[in-house]
């Protein structure tokens, strides 16, 4: 396993086009995941319960940034009503299971081999692209999780796969099914924000550059492309920190999860990829509102993808920086781990953790080496005079 250092340079010598799966990040080994409870006298069970949810949800702390709160949410999440195996409800779950306060589930519509067109037959809604919503609902309600209205738009390359959330009905969408550009422009005529999902997917040869297509131009003059991925599954795409930044685009971080939680990532990873919505309430208007915004930044395996603007502020927030007798004392009030560097060393501030840097008057600014301003370029703290006096 690699350590965070040679990791972390690894990242700098990434080409920019290149996809950067990093499965050994999250430390989970599917090997042994079933977590057996012992009886007594050679007997031992398993409860599919306890695979997918934990006795406690997990809290996931990050600190209010100004007047936003952060909201963690995953925008890309198959059910059995596509090509996942997991049953609506168990999406919520998992979810809240894990600390999230908002998700999508985003089943395709041209794709749907458990349920829907000519398979398995569910009575007369064999064809309601609103099914795992509409049974997913009352729950997240009971949970107290937001759901988000949403679908997967599925092609060949180009123009590749899209998710269209906040819509208001998958079924018109689907109606157009022959003709993406349609599909796109019902969707955004529903209000529905439109993310390129993993651009290296599908029909991508192994080693060919991901390029922003014409497909892709064409849809952003038309105001139909919103955002695009930054990081799914385990995989992370430097090249679109450049995309994002040059045309305005938010950046989405999602785990595009088909299996289990528990098969994919383990028991509440903290590695785990989600978006972070800087959302002015914790309201489904609000969420919908921060994504229109770009007040958006991704996360996924100990790094984090932003603006220079909402990192910054999301670092001033987390960490707070104090001189004294010649010592930076930094102090950590988030769950996301800092990888910092300061006058030539390389340091992890933890979360919830402490670090103390020895400067002498000298160190005018700190590079956050795990979190990710743009195209293989960390973000870099100006140090006030006051801290590094």
């Amino acid at each position: 396993m690699l350590e965070r250092r040679d990791f972390l340079k690894q990242l700098t010598i990434c080409g920019a086009a290149a996809t950067m799966p990093v499965p050994f990040r999250f430390g989970h080994n599917p090997t042994s995941r079933m977590p057996f409870e012992e009886h007594g006298d050679g007997l031992f069970t398993v409860s599919h319960r306890q695979i997918l949810r934990s006795k406690s949800p997990r809290r996931i702390v990050i600190p209010d940034v100004g007047d936003y709160k952060v909201l963690k949410g995953d925008f890309h999440i198959h059910t059995v009503f596509s090509d996942g195996v997991a049953m609506p409800k168990e999406r919520v779950t998992e979810a809240v299971d894990n600390g999230l306060d908002v998700i999508s589930i985003t089943d395709h519509i041209e794709y749907r081999p458990n349920f829907g067109g000519n398979s398995i037959k569910l009575l007369e809604k064999n064809d309601d692209h609103n099914m795992a919503y509409d049974i997913a609902k009352q729950e997240a309600e009971k949970q107290g999780l937001i759901l988000v209205r949403g679908t997967e738009i599925t092609k060949n390359m180009p123009p590749g796969h899209f998710n269209a959330l906040f819509i208001k009905d998958a079924n018109t969408i689907a109606a157009s099914v022959q003709d993406w550009r349609k599909m796109l422009a019902v969707a955004c005529d529903q209000g529905g924000f439109i993310h390129w999902n993993h651009p290296d997917f599908p029909d991508l040869k192994p080693g060919e550059p991901m390029r922003f297509w014409k497909e892709h131009e064409d849809a952003y003059k038309n105001g139909h492309l919103h955002g695009i991925e930054i990081f799914n599954g385990y995989s992370y795409y430097p090249i679109v920190m450049q995309w994002c930044e040059e045309m305005k685009l938010a950046l989405v971080s999602n785990s595009d999860i088909h299996s289990t939680e528990w098969d994919m990532y383990g028991n509440q990873n903290h590695n785990r990829p989600m978006t972070l919505v800087l959302a002015k309430e914790r309201t489904y208007e609000s969420v919908r509102e921060a994504f229109f915004a770009r007040r958006t930044i991704g996360f996924g395996a100990g790094l984090l993808f932003g603006s220079q603007e909402w990192l910054e502020k999301l670092f001033n927030a987390c960490v707070t920086i104090a001189s004294k007798l010649g010592q930076l004392e930094l102090t950590n009030k988030s769950d996301i781990p800092c990888i910092l560097q300061a006058g030539g060393a390389v340091r992890e501030l933890p979360a919830h953790g402490r670090l103390s840097l020895h400067h002498g008057g000298g160190i005018k600014k700190l590079t956050v080496g795990n979190w990710l301003a743009g195209t293989n370029r960390p973000l870099e703290i100006e140090l006030t005079q006051s801290s590094s006096a």
